[in-house]
């Protein structure tokens, strides 16, 4: 197993994520399955498990305490992550983090995480009204979290706004980071900013929710004809092995299957060449499906209600690629006046565009898509009415 150093601890560099457990045909997680993959995962070298407390409507922690209790506790590090990023009318981490240590069963945690710090959310971490920070780094001091950090979906300029006024509490962040969202969400950006300000990097979505371990016939084709031994998932990963500052790769692993590949692509690094991972940026290219936006904002001078069009059209351009609930939280952090329906379809954006995009019918588009979506704040309170049930 390929071991990452952070602070003196030896960290495997795969670690096991538990917002994709397996499930059996009744919804409900398959204990026995996640029993025996903890077990493998333990006698194969992993020892970093990350839950946190909305995954499985609250039953990953539960289930995931369970079965790391058949190790030695000082035999592995467990993460959790504090809901501050979830819409609600108050917020109590108190409460929140004693249910947590109660559902794992355990009496602190190795590292804990301040959930999604993101352009909406970071008003609610930093308000003084909730104190959240503040009684982390207190319960830091007492023992019962040994390492406090974040994680974000939100854009490099919050999260350099974020750092600046806590970036010497923080002691590592997580961030989604692939060889697609590289580009396609700024990973690079959000990467070298952590980078700069000393912070080590801890990976999700490293294979973008499968769809990286799954490609067309034909590039899966050229990979294994350039290594035969790995799987495109594995390509995934030899790619985020080249990154120096990359300390913790989380993968949402589902079944066996899942954890052996990945466990095999850890045995040892085995990075890229220049020329693979050419290819892989070229497949990254043909993937996107993208409006070909330079960000240049020469439409944006003109634009009657003053919208940010390379923002919304970086964030259509991930709405293209595959929808998810991270654009409509994204949006909701927008305001409504700003929002692509706001578009009045003038044109001027569309006559000076350099790359001869069709801004106005671009916006039309995204705005209808949004619509479709469910938007950030049901999504909220589906979970609180999920855990609510589960409580009872």
């Amino acid at each position: 197993m390929i071991i990452s150093d952070f602070q003196g601890k030896d960290l495997a560099l795969l670690g096991f994520g538990a917002m994709r457990l397996p499930v059996g045909e009744d919804g409900y997680i398959d204990e026995k399955t996640v029993f025996d993959m903890v077990k493998y995962a333990s006698e194969n070298g992993v020892n970093y498990y990350d839950t946190a407390y909305p995954y499985h409507q609250g039953n990953s922690e539960i289930v995931l305490g369970k079965a790391l209790k058949q190790l030695p506790r000082d035999s592995y590090y467990l993460a959790d992550k504090y809901p501050g990023h979830q819409i609600s009318s108050s917020y109590n981490p108190a409460e929140i983090f004693e249910e947590q240590l109660q559902k794992c069963d355990v009496e602190y945690f190795d590292f804990y995480l301040l959930h999604n710090v993101y352009e909406n959310s970071i008003q609610v971490y930093t308000d003084p009204k909730w104190g959240i920070i503040d009684y982390f780094i207190e319960q830091k001091k007492l023992g019962r979290i040994r390492h406090l950090g974040f994680s974000s979906h939100g854009s490099a300029e919050m999260m350099r706004e974020f750092l600046d006024q806590y970036g010497d509490v923080m002691e590592f962040c997580q961030i989604q980071l692939n060889y697609l969202d590289w580009t396609l969400q700024d990973a690079k950006g959000k990467y070298e900013l952590l980078t700069q300000r000393n912070i080590p990097v801890w990976v999700m979505e490293p294979v973008r929710g499968g769809k990286l371990a799954s490609l067309d016939e034909k590039y899966e084709k050229q990979l294994k004809e350039l290594r035969p031994e790995d799987s495109s998932a594995a390509w995934g990963f030899r790619w985020l092995q080249g990154l120096p500052n990359v300390k913790m790769i989380l993968s949402g692993m589902s079944n066996m299957e899942q954890m052996r590949d990945n466990v095999h692509t850890f045995e040892k690094r085995n990075p890229l060449s220049e020329a693979e991972k050419k290819l892989l940026e070229e497949i990254a290219e043909t993937m996107k499906n993208s409006l070909p936006c330079t960000a240049c904002r020469y439409c944006c001078d003109g634009c009657p209600k003053k919208l940010d069009i390379p923002k919304l059209i970086a964030y259509y351009n991930e709405m293209r690629f595959a929808a998810s609930f991270n654009i409509g939280m994204a949006m909701d952090a927008i305001d409504k006046e700003y929002q692509p329906s706001a578009c009045v379809k003038c044109g001027k954006c569309k006559q000076i565009c350099p790359q001869h995009i069709d801004i106005p019918l671009a916006m039309e588009e995204f705005a209808t898509a949004l619509s479709q979506l469910p938007s950030w704040a049901d999504i909220c309170k589906e979970r609180a009415e999920a855990a609510k049930k589960l409580k009872n």
